[in-house]
């Protein structure tokens, strides 16, 4: 009915298309995290995954063998672990910025905020203060990142697997996490972008909720 259609309505808003892009710009930052933590791989990897690293890694798989191939699968494990509480920490936050804008998309198609005008106003608050957040988030996923790929494991197991001839395990930072800080960068100026439309549709509804009092 005509209900239906209003709620509807509010997808069409320049908010509501704000939202769907963060929307898509949070889940390609979940994505990336969990690349970014990937699983323990390397050694204990390579033969489960078949013939695709006869070309990744220059060759076929040779393997390791006596003592270098117990020393690959222990740098793995201890390579993975130093990641591990970086990459849950990116995914736990990358869920956040999925689901609250998700949340706001809800509450749009429910109309709260003709009913509930101060609503937009605690929402450009939220905005902000998220926005204003992810910086020394990005700041701590980028250092705490950087901080493993200069241990001594990470070295190690970097001049290990390079002695045997295989590429792709280097100590620096790799496309799916550089693409997660920049995704980060766009969601901050997308949070601020949707503060600023939440300021201007609260004058909107405010002025529209006024217009029968004049009468």
């Amino acid at each position: 009915g005509s209900l239906e259609r209003r709620r509807c309505l509010y997808l069409h808003t320049g908010r509501a298309c704000c939202q769907m892009m963060e929307v898509l710009v949070a889940a390609l930052i979940l994505v990336c995290s969990s690349v970014s933590g990937g699983s323990a791989g390397g050694y204990s990897g390579l033969p489960a995954l078949g013939g695709i690293y006869y070309y990744q890694y220059g060759g076929a798989y040779s393997g390791f063998s006596g003592a270098d191939g117990e020393r690959a699968q222990q740098l793995d494990q201890r390579f993975y672990l130093l990641k591990l509480p970086v990459a849950r920490a990116a995914v736990a936050v990358g869920g956040c910025l999925l689901v609250f804008p998700c949340v706001l998309i809800l509450i749009g198609v429910l109309r709260v905020p003709w009913h509930f005008p101060a609503w937009l106003l605690i929402e450009c608050t939220l905005y902000i203060v998220i926005a204003v957040g992810i910086v020394p988030a990005l700041y701590y996923f980028f250092h705490s990142l950087l901080s493993v790929y200069n241990s001594s494991v990470c070295k190690e197991r970097e001049q290990l697997y390079q002695s045997k001839g295989y590429q792709g395990f280097w100590c620096s930072l790799h496309g799916a996490e550089i693409a997660a800080g920049l995704l980060g960068c766009m969601v901050a100026m997308a949070y601020l972008l949707s503060a600023g439309l939440a300021v201007r549709d609260y004058r909107t509804v405010h002025e529209q909720k006024q217009k029968p009092l004049q009468l």
